[in-house]
Order: structure tokens, then C-alpha cells, then sequence
């Protein structure tokens, strides 16, 4: 899959695939109210991916930047969670500065595998083995969160915990399909690197987006 750069080059115009105000249920920020806007196109493609519909950006409509803003205004949050997909994908500097003309906090959720777009109050890099992040954003990190399926992720988790700064918090979270099985795992490698701690995706035990 590749974007069309050509056809929303300043980001006046970004393929929506849900919005919605929730809480946030996963890493640093749990149980935080925020409006969250998941945009489509990824080509990162996790086997485990609980948001495969987003992937295609061709199945969602191209909406108009300042009319995601205005929605996102109205709702009366005061922080937006840009997530996928995989967000950076797009220009989202547009969005961003919309966004910060209104005091609206801007929380981004990404792979980290495009060059960072948009201004941010929180960065939160997910890694993934089929698409690495490029090593800028890893630098700038406010959080990383790494999805833990088998005894070999611990590995790449630590690989990108030396590639982030030093205040960048550090979380390791079960791939939900897989939870019984790995959280002992990852209990137990807390309790030996402390450096460490457990995302939960609590949204999903409240039934809640």
C-alpha cells in the first residue's frame, strides 16, 4: 500500500475512519478522557491487529481537516488521541495546529515507521518487527509500549528502550488474544526489570471504544 502524497499534501483532508470520546485504556494515560480519531491506511500489517478494517485507506472517506476540528471542539474534550492504523502516514500538521488554536492537547499513538508530522504533547511509539521505527521519533518519545506475544518480544523491547530517551516511559502490554498465557511472562519480567511496567488494554474490560 502506498499514500498518495499528492492528494493531501498540507493535510487539508484525512481519511477518517471513527470518532469518538472515550477514556484512554492503554500505557501512561489510562482512564484519561480524550476524543479519539483513528485515520485509515497502515502497511505495517500485525498478525494480531484488533484494527485490520483501518488498514485500507480506500474504504474510508476523505474528510475535510477543519471539519474533524470543528466535531472535536463541540465535544467539549480538552485532548485528542490521533491513532490506526498507522497515523503517520499522513501530514497531520494541519490537524495539530487546528487543534492547538483551540487548547486542545494533541496524544499520538504510532508504529513510529513514517517521519513525525504535526506538533504534540504526547508521543507514544509502538515498535514493530515488519516495519522498525525510523530513529527520529524514537529520540522524541514521550512513551514506549511494546506489544508482548511470545518470550521473544522482551528482546525487542529492550533494543528500543536503549534507542529512547532517558525520561521516555517504558511499558510492556499482553497481546490481548493471548493474555492468559503471556501475562505471567510478563509479571514475572517486570519483577526482575523494574525499569518496566504492565499496560493493560482496560477499555476493553469496561466495554467501552
Amino acid at each position: 500500500m502506498e499514500k498518495d502524497s499528492n492528494l493531501i499534501p498540507d493535510g487539508g483532508k484525512l481519511p477518517l475512519v471513527e470518532e469518538f470520546f472515550s477514556l484512554q485504556g492503554e500505557g501512561y494515560h489510562t482512564g484519561k478522557a480524550a476524543y479519539f480519531i483513528r485515520l485509515g491506511g497502515c502497511d505495517v500489517g500485525c498478525s494480531w491487529c484488533d484494527s485490520r478494517f483501518s488498514w485500507n485507506p480506500d474504504l474510508h472517506p476523505m474528510i475535510e481537516t477543519e471539519s474533524i476540528i470543528d466535531r472535536i471542539t463541540k465535544s467539549g474534550t480538552d485532548s485528542v488521541v490521533v491513532t490506526g492504523g498507522e497515523p503517520l502516514m499522513w501530514n497531520l500538521d494541519y490537524l495539530c495546529s487546528g487543534l492547538k488554536e483551540k487548547n486542545i492537547s494533541t496524544y499520538i499513538e504510532t508504529s513510529g515507521a513514517y517521519p513525525l508530522s504535526g506538533e504534540w504533547n504526547w508521543i507514544c511509539i509502538s515498535p514493530k518487527k515488519n516495519m522498525p521505527p525510523v530513529n527520529e521519533i524514537c529520540i522524541v518519545a514521550d512513551e514506549l509500549k511494546v506489544i508482548i506475544l511470545d518470550k521473544t518480544d522482551f528482546e525487542w523491547a529492550e533494543k528500543y528502550r536503549g534507542m529512547v530517551n532517558s525520561k521516555c516511559r517504558l511499558f510492556l502490554q499482553p497481546e490481548w488474544s493471548r493474555f492468559e498465557t503471556i501475562i505471567p511472562e510478563i509479571v514475572e519480567y517486570v519483577k526482575r526489570n523494574s525499569i518496566w511496567r504492565i499496560s493493560l488494554q482496560v477499555h476493553k474490560y469496561m466495554h467501552i471504544p
